[in-house]
């Protein structure tokens, strides 16, 4: 294999033919857990207006993008982080960030209640124009998120609300913007090391200096970036609620060599109170994958509540705020 498949959503998200594209999708992720859409319904120059905008804010300087640091975004995880500041096993990535949510108000009951990862998004100054994109995206990539789960849950032989109604009522949806600077000529710097997903499913848009590369079995394969696409992956937790017959796929990202690259990956994840349990699929493979995995741990040894999961995972790429975030208890 020497890329990724590509699936032409445009019927999903017309309401037609949606077997059609759970058919394909369903063979992208019993191969490669990586893939393509096209005809996705988001409008392309929102996506482009999101990625000139985050290198805008970028661009701006240290201290102003320290008073949106993500040490005043409480227990909502929002905020920036400069470069090196977020973990991938144990290891500093290559790149500066800032991460985002749906936007909620203090007065909301899971902000009041301290729900992690729910509260308000911090907006920066400048940009002044960031809030409202920001704001248009997330909804657009929110409604694309249901479009492909309700074509994976059609692709795994179930209704097209099935999976929306067990376990994406009310879902989790983050939004990230990175920045990868550039390595050294005489020292290339390795962006993010190898690592699976650890959630559902993985909208990303990039720009168009490559770097994203996914573990086949041929080999390290680079996702060329094609415009107007999203890449979409398997997370771990896809893996645990199918019993394994999607695996999450790891990939990796090599930092550019001439200039920043841009990417804004979103993240659609089941409800905070979804109890999490595979599905009785009768041609799974044994779910227990751990022997193959890049990490040698098994995605499905876990049972509980969603947000327990993806607290303990949010933790480890932020140790240093995790502790400060769950030992606090001043209000957001």
């Amino acid at each position: 294999m020497t890329t990724i498949p590509v699936v032409d959503v445009g019927p999903l998200v017309a309401g037609s033919d949606i077997d059609r594209v759970a058919a394909q999708i369903d063979d992208a992720c019993r191969t490669v857990g990586f893939f393509s859409v096209v005809n996705h319904g988001v409008d392309p120059q929102l996506a482009a207006r999101v990625e000139a905008l985050a290198r805008e804010f970028f661009a701006r300087p240290v201290e102003e993008k320290q008073r949106v640091g993500m040490i005043h975004g409480g227990t909502a995880w929002r905020g920036w982080f400069p470069l090196h500041g977020e973990l991938t096993s144990g290891t500093p990535d290559h790149k500066e960030g800032y991460y985002f949510g749906r936007e909620l108000s203090v007065d909301d009951p899971r902000v009041h209640a301290r729900i992690p990862l729910h509260g308000p998004n911090l907006w920066p100054a400048e940009p002044v124009a960031l809030r409202a994109v920001l704001t248009e995206y997330l909804r657009a990539l929110e409604q694309l998120g249901h479009d492909l789960t309700r074509a994976i849950s059609v692709a795994l032989g179930l209704e097209p609300e099935t999976l929306r109604e067990r376990w994406f009522r009310d879902p989790i949806t983050l939004l990230r913007l990175f920045r990868y600077p550039p390595g050294a000529a005489d020292a290339p710097a390795k962006g993010v090391g190898e690592h699976t997903d650890y959630g559902f499913l993985t909208v990303l848009s990039q720009d168009d200096s490559g770097g994203l590369e996914v573990r086949t079995d041929d080999g390290w394969v680079e996702v060329t970036p094609e415009p107007a696409a999203f890449v979409c992956n398997i997370g771990d937790m896809l893996d645990r609620l199918t019993a394994g017959r999607y695996r999450s796929t790891p990939h990796r990202v090599r930092s550019p060599t001439t200039r920043d690259r841009i990417a804004v990956p979103f993240f659609f994840d089941p409800d905070w109170d979804a109890r999490i349990d595979a599905l009785p699929l009768a041609d799974s493979p044994p779910a227990d994958d751990r022997d193959r995995r890049w990490d040698r741990t098994s995605v499905h040894t876990f049972e509980g509540i969603y947000g327990e999961y993806l607290l303990t995972k949010v933790a480890k790429v932020f140790p240093d705020l995790g502790a400060a975030v769950l030992s606090s208890d001043e209000p957001l």
